[in-house]
Formats: structure tokens, C-alpha cells, sequence
């Protein structure tokens, strides 16, 4: 089992210097699942502050703001918090702009690397 990851972009970060070839799954799931595979424990990179007290909220969870790079390997998964609309350049919203917005939560999964 690899690494979990939560995400506050669709973007499945994958290191092209180690692999050549990377298939990834992607699966739109509910806040049950992603409270069921989180509570497993995770690595945030959640790296906007208000995205992750929006995300401790819906998810009941502890998800802490980090900056951090992460680049997925095979049999890792990380869900993704996705928001339906792209937001002006340089637009920094607070935790209430944000619960105002659709979104969608992606299940993405590194399922084959070559």
C-alpha cells in the first residue's frame, strides 16, 4: 500500500526524472469516502490555509496546511479537492468564500508505472 495524499488541485503530481510512463485513475467520490481513506492517515499538501480549516470542517479531520512538494509513486492515492470554477489570478479567498463555492472531491490513483 502506497502513500495518501490530499490535494487542493486536480494535478497528480508525478516524478518524470525516476519513471517514463505513469497511469492514473481518477474517480469522483463523496465526503463518506474520502473521510473512510483519509482516516487511514494522509500526507497534506493542502498548501492554502483556508482550504484546510474548509477541509478539517467538511471532513471532520485534522488537515493541516502544508507547502510541502509530494510526487506520487505506484499504488499511491490522493484525493483532490477541485473547485468547479477557476478563481481570478492572485485571488486569495477565506474559508467562507471558499464553503460558497462547488467543488468536486477526486479519488486519483498512480495504478501503473513503467
Amino acid at each position: 500500500m502506497g502513500n495518501i495524499y490530499l490535494l487542493n488541485s486536480l494535478i497528480v503530481p508525478v516524478d518524470f526524472d525516476r519513471i517514463s510512463e505513469a497511469k492514473i485513475s481518477l474517480k469522483r467520490i463523496d465526503v463518506k469516502m474520502a473521510r473512510e481513506i483519509l482516516s487511514r492517515g494522509f500526507i497534506s499538501a493542502i498548501g492554502h490555509e483556508a482550504t484546510a480549516r474548509l477541509l478539517s470542517r467538511v471532513l471532520g479531520l485534522h488537515v493541516p496546511f502544508s507547502r510541502s512538494s509530494v510526487f506520487m509513486e505506484r499504488g499511491d492515492k490522493a484525493i483532490h479537492i477541485f473547485l468547479k470554477q477557476r478563481l481570478p489570478e492572485g485571488a486569495v479567498l477565506t474559508e467562507t468564500e471558499l464553503s460558497k463555492l462547488d467543488y468536486w472531491l477526486v479519488l486519483s490513483e498512480v495504478e501503473e508505472v513503467t
